[in-house]
């Protein structure tokens, strides 16, 4: 298995996931929420397979199959926790856009 082609697999898949989450926020900003939730949905799909990459590597872990760990894969895992972070800020971003009357520009 290609550890680096692997790594790659998480950091472009959660990118992706955490530019849809950031496309969320924005709908949001502009009170079209019907919008924003599709796009929380299509970065979970990213985000999803993101996740899948990083349970590989888990199980190589575990499984002691892993060589020498590597920034690439600090940097993936980095990656993986942002985009779930702002999954989790976005949702909350809709929530008020939603449920508040919020000036918007």
């Amino acid at each position: 298995m290609d550890l680096e082609m692997l790594c790659f697999e998480i950091i472009s898949n959660v990118g992706s996931a955490k530019s849809k989450y950031i496309e969320a926020m924005k709908f949001a900003k502009n009170g079209q929420i019907a919008e924003a939730k599709a796009k929380i949905k299509e970065g979970e799909e990213f985000y999803y397979k993101g996740h899948l990459a990083h349970s590989k590597f888990v199980e190589l872990d575990a499984n002691d199959e892993l060589p020498n760990t590597r920034l690439i894969l600090a940097h993936a895992e980095d990656q993986l926790m942002s985009s779930e972070t702002v999954k989790i800020m976005a949702n909350e971003f809709i929530y008020l856009y939603e449920n508040f009357d919020l000036k918007r520009k």
